[in-house]
């Protein structure tokens, strides 16, 4: 069985990674000589030449068959390159699945391409919802599920959100498995996987906190990536100055892309050097230990919002919704939006509710040995 994995950006590089490894540890294991054989196709779209390569060294990726070099384009024009130079290879390849992960153009252009060759597709992280279409990443991954042959969920919310746009009647079992049968299930999520395989390995590393002179729980996590607050004066304006208002009585440490910090300047924002630590990007051992260590997190990413949850760190969301719901739920997230008085309440006042952590929220940490499984079960079946 071939398996052609297509990603482009940096999440996916650590979504691809749990699974890359669940399929070198079954072929390890393969008695019969039923292995998976995986290419990877790296489109380009989240590349720099730095932070590329030190995420497939330090998450021990294997090298992509294939570098398309697509990125900083329009987002029809990123996608559309991207679909004609992935038929290309996947009319070479012929691969018997397609698999895709999150929610960029890569993810789209990926499960397009292979649904016009009628290749199944599966997709990583599936029926995930925050129900606003002005974002991309909501059109995009509405598309992929819809075009899903197999729909991996990480949780049952994601399940449920699939179920609401009419897929009630497809199978929730793997048992029996057809091509003509698109299936729905939640494994967990390979996050969840990642965090725990890489957060031991990130204690065993030089610890960026002696190199940024800080201590555990002495500081604040702040990311800013979203182009609805980089590219929007009024909403960056608005979180820094409540940034800035926290910084006055607790230190922030803010990996910054050359991107934002143009973004920064243009607003003659001035920050105090004593009070804030804006650092270059950092792999993702080091940025776990950040993560991990810090006295509250300010991000408007989705993955960071779940890792602290993993790691039980108070998150302050700069986002006006979530596909991540059960983290609000649980109490350890809250929604600002860019709303200056929100967020400088948040961090006050904490969160409206007591955090709990629910076990199994987000599986039990083998999502990526469950998918493989399944795409194993699928083609032999």
């Amino acid at each position: 069985m071939k398996i052609a994995t297509i990603i482009g950006a940096r999440p996916q590089f650590i979504k691809a990674a749990a699974v890359s490894r669940a399929i070198s540890e079954h072929n390890r294991l393969s008695l019969n000589g039923s292995h998976l054989t995986e290419i990877i196709i790296h489109t380009g779209q989240h590349y720099d030449e730095n932070m590329s390569d030190i995420f497939f060294q330090e998450l021990q990726i294997p090298k992509p068959n294939y570098f398309l070099d697509v990125h900083e384009l329009s987002h029809g024009a990123m996608t559309g390159q991207m679909m004609e130079k992935i038929e290309k290879i996947l009319l070479d390849e012929k691969p018997d699945i397609v698999l895709v992960y999150g929610d960029t153009n890569t993810t789209l252009a990926g499960a397009l391409t292979a649904a016009k060759l009628h290749i199944p597709v599966a997709h990583v992280e599936a029926g995930l919802r925050s129900y606003n279409r002005v974002m991309p990443e909501e059109v995009n991954r509405v598309i992929t599920d819809h075009l899903s042959t197999i729909l991996f969920c990480p949780t049952e919310t994601a399940v449920n959100n699939l179920k609401k746009e009419g897929l009630a009647n497809i199978l929730d079992s793997v048992n029996p498995v057809s091509p003509d049968s698109p299936i729905i299930l939640n494994v967990g999520d390979v996050m969840y996987d990642s965090v725990l395989f890489y957060s031991d390995k990130a204690e065993n590393r030089l610890d960026i906190l002696k190199e940024l002179e800080v201590k555990p729980q002495k500081y604040g996590l702040v990311t800013i990536h979203r182009a609805e607050n980089t590219d929007n004066s009024k909403r960056l304006s608005n979180i820094l100055e409540a940034l800035g208002v926290v910084s006055k009585d607790l230190l922030i440490i803010w990996p910054m892309h050359p991107r934002n910090k143009k973004f920064v300047n243009q607003l003659n924002f001035s920050i105090d050097d004593n009070r804030f630590k804006v650092i270059d990007p950092v792999g993702y051992l080091d940025f776990l230990l950040l993560e991990k260590n810090a006295k509250m997190i300010f991000t408007d990413s989705g993955g960071i919002q779940k890792e602290a949850y993993f790691f039980q760190i108070p998150c302050i969301t700069l986002r006006n919704e979530t596909e991540w719901v059960e983290t609000i739920e649980s109490g350890f997230n809250v929604l600002t939006g860019s709303n200056r008085a929100k967020i400088i309440d948040a961090y006050y006042h904490g969160m409206e509710q007591e955090p709990f952590i629910k076990k199994r929220l987000f599986g039990d940490g083998h999502a990526s040995d469950k998918i493989v499984e399944v795409l194993h079960k699928y083609f032999i079946t």
